[in-house]
């Protein structure tokens, strides 16, 4: 008699009984970085190229000149000729000569076929994905020894490396079961289901180190179900069976497993996840998933990605998940679930979240990701200082082991980072882009261990130490010189415009691209503007932002800026001419605890170290002379 009633077997149980059952035998192999989902690396991973490597529109629309939108409002329409004033874009097209913004369809409006007529003025670079946008050429796009998850796999796709060492993969076969399903498709009639999970899985397989082979659907029929199932065994190492694995009238799974093969298990003690069907043909597992999606992904991580690991004969990790407090406001949208990549930090034993940029083109933002962050529908999100529970992307041992670096951004970082690791293995370094004023607010809250500043007090001609006296009276913080280092106009090779000075600037056809808000760039900048009285109203682009000197310098080598300021390393990688301007004092600032605690010392003694000053030098554009000294301290007979 054929077994109709689910059971309610501990899960642990039935992962035993399917893995003592199973004996796989691995193979190696090296495939292309499309098929490395899972793999480990052997050596960091710089970008080749930038993503993208044009300037293409963020929107579908037109595209037009700025300046000539400019006093458009419902009082003053601005009419557009056609190919004079504008041009039809999609997005992703490229950006044509001569146009510099985008304005979306909604809000234009057809006058007649060579004319359109705007009610609202659009900025320069508005609507428009510049180059490297998300991924900057010689950017680290992942560190050496580092298991690849899919988002790594499109940003080393995306910054040119297309080939990595890996393992075979197991195949896993996915037959969607189900009459009502259909593929996916904009037209969907009544009583139809868009067949969904098989790419979900597949997804989630890939990321796993499988490779997954979609059958197609399969409808409710015993018959075809058993030929696909028998069909599938013949190139699979496992199968997959989606819906039908529960008792009801047309759940034929367990029965052809049972006819097949041999049924170990069917049915968990979990809520959500009970129906499931775990069994072996021909020596292979068969599982048989839900077909309610939340019960078939966690089945198919209980199940699936417990035998991927057991094929490779590797140790499964557990994911993570901690407490910890939000750093910063996190705005969620009522009625949806929204999931924030998330950076950690572990400052005073207290582990610090803060958001990563939510833009959907940005794919860098996962692969720093240390996080995610779920916020459940109803929830607008969480005030700082609210504790939240994160689930990890990284080892915690990690993130317990890293140094958070934010403030400016420089090369130095990556050098440090590099520098630490060869010391210590076990130790990190990460650094995010919020400009210096940023980062003395991030020491000031405890979000950060230590902020690159470099922020000009006009008054006293000096660096960072009146703005560390001001904002940090009741903390007791070190600031240390890291480098010295040479700010100058970044332009196109030869100066082709002529660049000299601040004045120069305000040339007509001259496009310039600025720092964020809080930038010590941008602090540089306006100083200068205001010792050569020079008003930023007519500056074309003052108000276009980049959040690092390689962005600055990626738009000045597209073309979609004339001239921007910023250090010398990044105008040498991107290989554009460097006007010197200034040199400045790049400092951290970190806290007398930090100072003091063995990650401070290490990270001492690789700013004091030969190997420092040479790499740095190296570059060009920098001077180590007074690397490691104490600049100032709150207390300096404690140093």
């Amino acid at each position: 008699m054929r077994k109709i009633y689910l059971e309610d077997t501990p899960l642990n149980e039935a992962q035993r009984r399917i893995a003592n059952r199973i004996s796989f035998q691995p193979q190696v192999e090296v495939i292309p970085t499309r098929e490395a989902l899972g793999r480990v690396t052997a050596q960091p991973i710089y970008a080749k190229v930038s993503m993208p490597n044009f300037h293409a529109s963020a929107m579908d629309g037109i595209a037009v000149k700025a300046e000539t939108t400019y006093g458009a409002d419902e009082q003053h329409p601005v009419r557009l000729r056609h190919l004079v004033d504008y041009v039809e874009v999609d997005t992703g097209d490229p950006i044509p000569n001569g146009f510099d913004a985008v304005i979306m369809i909604e809000n234009v409006h057809q006058i007649d076929e060579e004319t359109l007529e705007i009610l609202e003025a659009v900025a320069p670079w508005q609507h428009i994905r510049p180059i490297g946008e998300d991924v900057v050429i010689g950017e680290v796009i992942v560190p050496d020894r580092h298991r690849l998850r899919p988002v790594d796999l499109g940003a080393l796709l995306a910054g040119g490396n297309v080939t990595v060492p890996v393992f075979r993969k197991p195949r896993v076969a996915i037959i969607p079961t189900g009459t009502e399903l259909i593929e996916p498709s904009e037209n969907v009639a009544e009583g139809q289901i868009i067949e969904f999970n098989g790419t979900v899985f597949a997804a989630y397989l890939k990321e796993w180190g499988a490779e997954p082979v979609y059958h197609g659907i399969v409808q409710d029929d015993y018959e075809m179900i058993k030929r696909a199932v028998k069909t599938a065994l013949q190139g699979a190492d496992m199968v997959l069976l989606n819906a039908g694995s529960s008792a009801g009238r047309e759940d034929f799974t367990v029965h052809v497993v049972e006819e097949l093969g041999e049924v170990l298990t069917h049915g968990v003690a979990t809520r959500p996840g009970k129906p499931v069907v775990v069994g072996v043909i021909e020596e292979k597992p068969v599982i048989g998933l839900p077909g309610y999606p939340v019960s078939a992904y966690l089945n198919l991580e209980w199940f699936a990605r417990s035998l991927v690991y057991h094929y490779y004969g590797l140790l499964q990790p557990e994911r993570q998940r901690i407490k910890a407090t939000v750093g910063r406001r996190i705005v969620s949208v009522m009625g949806a679930e929204d999931f924030i990549r998330v950076t950690i930090g572990c400052m005073d034993g207290q582990f610090i979240a803060n958001p990563l940029t939510r833009s959907a083109g940005v794919t860098m933002s996962m692969v720093r990701a240390d996080g995610l962050l779920r916020i459940p529908p109803g929830n607008l999100g969480y005030e700082q200082g609210e504790v939240v529970e994160v689930e990890l992307y990284r080892p915690l041992e990690q993130i317990q082991n890293t140094i958070v670096s934010t403030g400016s951004h420089d090369l130095s970082m990556d050098v440090l980072h590099s520098l630490l690791r060869k010391k210590n293995p076990e130790r990190f370094l990460v650094s995010s882009h919020v400009g210096s004023m940023g980062g003395i607010l991030a020491i000031q809250k405890g979000e950060a261990h230590i902020a690159g500043v470099h922020l000009f007090d006009e008054e006293s001609g000096e660096y960072n130490q009146s703005y560390v006296e001001k904002y940090m009276k009741d903390k007791e913080v070190v600031l240390v010189q890291l480098v010295y280092r040479q700010q100058g106009w970044f332009v196109k090779k030869g100066n082709p415009l002529g660049i000299s000075s601040v004045h120069d600037l305000t040339k007509p056809g001259i496009t310039y691209i600025n720092r964020q808000r809080g930038a010590g760039t941008r602090l540089l900048f306006d100083y200068l503007l205001k010792q050569e009285a020079v008003d930023r109203d007519g500056i074309y682009g003052y108000s276009r932002e980049a959040v690092s000197h390689l962005s600055v310098a990626a738009a000045v080598a597209g073309g979609t800026a004339d001239v921007g300021l910023g250090i010398y390393s990044a105008a040498a990688a991107m290989d554009l001419d460097f006007i010197p301007v200034a040199e400045e004092r790049y400092d951290l600032l970190m806290t007398q605890a930090f100072y003091h605690s063995s990650r401070g010392q290490e990270l001492l003694a690789c700013i004091r170290s030969e190997a420092f000053a040479l790499e740095m030098e190296a570059l060009g554009g920098y001077s180590c002379r007074d690397s490691g000294q104490i600049v100032y301290s709150a207390a300096m007979s404690e140093i």
